[in-house]
């Protein structure tokens, strides 16, 4: 471990520091495993460190890891940004900062539990009442919420920075539905597989512990007679900042992962809205903030809470973590009072400390701040108020007078904090090492009557010198936490973790992630239905600019006629002369205009939207494929300035990852009812799609040339025109074309197979009949599939006087209408619960733990 560094990187790295650095100790020194760092680093050298930057960078990206970022045009979706040189503690000091912090989360639950109990606090006068009546994450229909444990602060973490005396500070708390544990956890995964040499000569701490721990306590909480649980892992949904998170630990613990509209409350307990019907749910992990859990009793316009959760939580029928009403710890004013309340509680002193806070409610720190403010930074009290800290020293004359003027006419909403020069670290930024301010979030569980501390945490670092910006929100990187030691007589381990045991040996398949399943595939499809469609036109309007005549200007008209009907974009080439003359227009707006329904570019987003929607779904193989497709959709999205070859370049690109997304579908997803409900969209759309093309291009009887040109192009549609030729060789026939694409059983384009296989997909999703009966989903597509079985052939490729091929025409339509009412039926039955399962018919114990 004590390694000599060569003195480049290392003297590089000192000869920029200007404040205290976690490379060095009080007297100056060079910590032995910051050392053995350095000298890992200098063997790999600054351009293979690079390397490695890059990787992890593509990594993340391939593995879906973003974080939403409100109010900026690319928020959505970030990707996550990780520096490559970890934050590195060693394992004694860390002891101690555990201490610290465990007391910190015991006092923590002291003062939950008396705010909506008794409040001796206030009635002893440790704290003043604005603390708890004006704080606005105080709700008054919380007093009487319990959890079955003894601890009501189930989770916690702490945001903690060193100071100038070379300790851990606390900075803040978080307590009502803490974030950052999921990233910690991938970054650890990354740097295990892209850096693992970083770790030579040390022994790190695994995070896994951590994680066994909070699932231990979860299965306490729930009901120790159920052999599987029913926990459920609550999320705002996709657009929240850190949903990635909520589908990656929903997933790693096992859980299900669900949003309020999921949730419902009947007879004092709550129900997951599932495609199996209603299970009830013991325990829920809420990442939603207190006021927007239950809009009965807290927030009335909230949406994305459960009405009647606190009552359900009352009745003790469903256990939440953290309770509703944990949010009151976080108020800021808070820090300025810990001294007393922990002597109060505990009779003991803070082990560690926090940044010094003034609350200015009192006269005497008013006072003190409004003299000192060039010393401070101001911040209100309440968390939850938009108000973003404001160093007093980079305020003009005007501006600090015009704050001051702010806090005396409402002092009891403000507090400062001393401005402290906390320490910086290693990071890598432009390909220089460089020292860069950072802080550590650290994670407890209660475990018992105790508190399990994470051997590591989330570290963030802030990318501009001298300026503590390490919000995420503001461009902050983060970086793995090592808590490091060399175990003496035994073998270093490289960075590792553990996946815990899974608690929950069935996860149940929520109504809206149903629906975005079924929605994922249909919109897969409809892409890969008008790509396909259109590179058939485009091929046939390129062959006729080099080559073409007159002859063969009617099937081109057909074709981009068909075009419009299959997309739905009316009024398209349907009407207008001057899109017949200059087709290319009206093709590149198809592509690229976002806000218009039916087009590729609309579409995709919404097939992206819905993948991202149930990212718990995807393995890794899959996120590389959707991170190829979102690439393709950024390119097409500015196809006004292709010409065709680069469009049709672009856009074959687009159909092989979409088909190759549906092929790591079919070759890696679980047969269960996820599986089940994207192949039944997927074949609905195509079915859909391919009647579409069928009626446009032969509705109408034309010329034997016309329809020799139809009949090709509608035959590479179907990916048939291989088979075709191998059966009938170069004689094209409407006849046999329409034999073989609708009746041939063993072609997977064919619509009787594709009819027989939805038939099939809806028999092994959940019943919601009794016995043997088909439901009407089941019967629509019976009554389609018996439809085209028993088609007559010959008479559909015929025409009447008129030229029409009524028959035809109206027979698909028909099939055409069964299929859409499958698709409104499953909505009905699965996603929307319009039909009730059958069972519902039926008198209901509501506390009973089956429906």
């Amino acid at each position: 471990m004590l390694a000599e560094a060569s003195v480049n990187l290392l003297q590089s790295y000192q000869s920029g520091l200007s404040s205290y650095d976690e490379v060095l100790d009080l007297n100056g020194r060079i910590k032995p495993y910051w050392k053995a760092l350095f000298s890992t680093m200098e063997k790999l050298g600054i351009d293979e460190l690079q390397n490695r930057n890059k990787e992890i960078v593509n990594k993340l990206r391939e593995n879906g890891v973003t974080y939403n970022v409100y109010g900026t045009p690319d928020g959505l979706n970030r990707p996550w940004q990780l520096d490559p040189i970890p934050f590195l503690i060693e394992q004694k000091e860390w002891n101690g900062i555990a201490k610290g912090l465990q007391q910190r989360a015991v006092l923590l639950d002291l003062i939950l539990k008396d705010l909506y109990g008794p409040r001796n606090l206030i009635k002893d006068g440790i704290i003043p009442a604005e603390l708890v009546f004006d704080n606005a994450g105080f709700f008054r229909p919380c007093t009487d919420i319990k959890l079955s444990s003894d601890k009501q602060l189930t989770l916690f973490a702490a945001d903690m920075a060193r100071g100038p005396d070379g300790q851990m500070w606390l900075v803040d708390n978080r307590t009502q539905a803490p974030s950052g544990s999921g990233y910690t956890l991938e970054n650890r995964i990354v740097m295990s597989k892209l850096l693992p040499e970083l770790a030579d000569g040390m022994y790190v701490s695994k995070l896994s512990p951590y994680f066994n721990s909070l699932q231990n306590t979860v299965l306490k909480l729930s009901d120790k007679s159920k052999e599987a649980p029913n926990i459920v892992y609550m999320t705002p949904g996709p657009n929240n900042e850190a949903y990635f998170e909520h589908a990656y630990l929903a997933s790693y613990l096992g859980y299900t992962l669900a949003q309020g509209d999921d949730l419902l409350v009947r007879n004092g307990s709550v129900w997951l809205k599932s495609i199996e019907g209603l299970q009830k749910v013991d325990v829920i992990i809420r990442r939603i903030d207190d006021d927007w859990c239950d809009p009965l009793e807290l927030r009335e316009d909230s949406r994305l809470g459960v009405p009647g959760l606190l009552q359900a939580i009352r009745m003790g029928n469903v256990q939440v973590l953290n309770a509703p009403g944990s949010s009151v710890l976080e108020n800021h004013a808070f820090h300025a009072f810990m001294g007393n309340i922990c002597t109060y509680f505990l009779g003991e002193k803070l082990i560690m400390p926090s940044v010094a806070t003034w609350w200015c409610g009192h006269v005497k720190e008013l006072n003190y701040v409004l003299s000192h403010m060039d010393e401070l930074i101001i911040k209100k009290a309440n968390r939850k108020t938009k108000f973003r800290s404001i160093y007093g020293r980079l305020l003009s004359a005007s501006e600090k007078d015009e704050l001051k003027r702010m806090i005396s006419q409402k002092p009891h909403e403000f507090i400062a904090q001393q401005e402290i020069s906390l320490s910086t670290t290693p990071s890598l930024i432009d390909g220089n090492i460089v020292p860069r301010y950072a802080a550590l979030r650290a994670f407890l569980v209660a475990n018992g009557n105790e508190y399990h501390v994470m051997q590591g945490g989330l570290t963030r670092s802030s990318p501009v010198k001298d300026r503590f910006v390490i919000s995420n929100q503001y461009g902050g990187l983060s970086k793995d936490t090592w808590i490091v030691s060399d175990k003496t007589g035994e073998v270093p381990e490289k960075i590792v973790y553990t996946a815990p045991a899974s608690v929950n040996k069935h996860i149940s398949l929520p109504s809206q992630s149903a629906e975005n399943l079924f929605w994922i595939g249909r919109y897969c499809e409809r892409t890969m239905a008008v790509i396909k469609f259109m590179n058939i036109t485009i091929n046939v309007l390129n062959l006729d600019r080099n080559f073409g005549g007159s002859a063969k200007q009617e099937h081109i008209k057909i074709l981009l006629q068909s075009l419009t009907h299959l997309s739905a974009t009316y009024p398209g080439f349907l009407e207008e002369e001057e899109r017949m003359s200059d087709p290319y227009k009206e093709i590149i707006d198809l592509v690229s205009n976002t806000n218009r329904p039916g087009s590729i570019a609309s579409s995709i987003s919404s097939f992206l939207n819905a993948v991202s929607a149930v990212r718990n779904q995807w393995n890794m193989e899959t996120w590389r494929i959707v991170d190829l497709i979102d690439n393709g959709f950024q390119e097409i999205r500015n196809a006004g300035h292709m010409n065709s070859n680069n469009i049709q370049k672009t856009l074959d690109g687009l159909f092989n990852n979409m088909f190759t997304f549906l092929g790591i579908i079919a070759e890696s997803m679980p047969r269960d009812n996820s599986f089940l409900l994207l192949e039944t969209g997927k074949l609905i759309e195509r079915i859909l799609s391919r009647i579409s093309v069928i009626q446009s291009n032969f509705g109408v009887k034309n010329s034997s040339g016309v329809e020799n040109e139809l009949i090709e192009a509608t035959l590479i549609n179907h990916h048939l025109l291989v088979s075709y030729r191998q059966i009938y060789k170069s004689h094209l026939s409407v006849e046999a074309m329409l034999d073989m694409i609708l009746l041939e059983k063993t072609l997977p384009f064919s619509l009787v197979y594709m009819l027989d296989e939805l038939k099939s997909n809806l028999g092994r999703l959940p019943s919601t009949t009794r016995g043997e009966r088909l439901n009407d989903a089941q019967k629509y597509v019976l009554q389609a599939s018996t439809l085209i079985k028993l088609a007559d052939i010959p008479a559909l490729s015929k025409s009447n006087g008129k030229s029409d091929r009524s028959e035809l025409f109206e027979l698909l339509s028909e099939v055409s209408r069964l299929i859409s009412s499958v698709s409104v039926n499953l909505t009905n039955m699965y996603f929307s619960h319009t039909i009730m399962h059958h069972s519902f018919f039926e008198p209901v114990d509501y506390n009973k733990d089956e429906i």
